[in-house]
C-alpha cells in the first residue's frame, strides 16, 4: 500500500467519521454544524461527541435548534462535554443560526450567493463565533461538491512535507480527504510526538531523522 492510500484509510475525513452525506443540503448544514463544533479550542474528542449530541436530540437544522431554545442548547453541549463553555457556546449557536435564517435564508442560499471561494469566507466570517479556522474546516471537506477552493491547513501543509507530499498534485474531492487526513494526523501525532505510534511512520522523513 502506498502511502496516499495507507493515509487516506488510517485517517477518513471528518464528516465520513460522522457519517454525514455532504452531497445533500441537509448534509451539509449537519458539516457547518459540526466544523464549528471542531473550530472551538476543544479536542476532537469532544467535538465529535457533542456533535452525536445534536444528532441524537434531533437539532440538525437550523430551525430545531432555534426551536431547540437555550436551556437545550446548555445541556446537549454538557451532555458532549463542553462544559467550559456550555452558557456561551449555547448563545452563539443561537446567534449563528438566527443570523444564518434572517440574512441568507439557508446555507445553500449563503452559497449561492457567494461569488467565490474568499466571498464565501468573508460572509461566513461574519458569522460572530465562526473564524478563519472554522471557515476553513467547513470548506475543505466540501471541495468537489461546491465549487470552493480554500487554501490548506498550516496543519496539513506540515504534515504533508514529513511525509514528502505535495498537495498541490491534488484537487477537488481527492485533496480534501488527503488534507483532512493530514490535520488529524498531525494534531495525532506529529503535534504530540509520538512518532512511535504513528501509523505513518514509515514515510516519515521526521521519524527517520529522530532514528538516526
Amino acid at each position: 500500500m502506498n502511502k496516499i492510500d495507507k493515509l487516506l484509510a488510517e485517517f477518513p475525513s471528518y464528516s465520513e467519521e460522522l457519517g454525514i452525506d455532504l452531497t445533500t443540503p441537509a448534509g451539509r448544514f449537519k458539516w457547518f454544524l459540526a466544523s464549528i463544533l471542531f473550530g472551538a479550542r476543544i479536542s476532537e474528542k469532544i467535538a465529535s461527541n457533542t456533535y452525536e449530541e445534536f444528532e441524537k436530540a434531533g437539532a440538525d437544522t437550523a430551525e430545531k435548534i432555534l426551536s431547540a431554545g437555550w436551556d437545550e442548547l446548555v445541556r446537549i453541549l454538557d451532555e458532549g462535554g463542553y462544559v467550559r463553555y456550555d452558557e456561551s457556546t449555547a448563545t452563539n449557536r443561537l446567534n449563528i443560526m438566527a443570523d444564518l435564517k434572517e440574512i441568507y435564508g439557508s446555507l445553500e442560499d449563503l452559497y449561492e450567493g457567494s461569488s467565490d471561494t474568499e466571498d464565501l469566507e468573508k460572509r461566513l466570517q461574519d458569522f460572530k463565533g465562526v473564524g478563519p479556522v472554522t471557515a476553513q474546516i467547513f470548506l475543505r471537506e466540501l471541495r468537489g461538491v461546491w465549487d470552493v477552493d480554500p487554501e490548506a491547513s498550516k496543519r496539513a501543509e506540515e504534515a504533508a512535507k514529513c511525509l514528502g507530499i505535495d498537495l498541490q498534485e491534488f484537487e477537488g474531492e481527492k485533496l480534501s480527504r488527503v488534507e483532512a487526513a493530514l490535520v488529524k494526523l498531525h494534531l495525532r501525532y506529529c503535534k504530540r510526538e509520538k512518532c512511535s505510534e504513528c501509523p505513518m511512520r514509515e514515510f516519515c522523513e521526521k521519524a527517520e531523522g529522530a532514528d538516526a
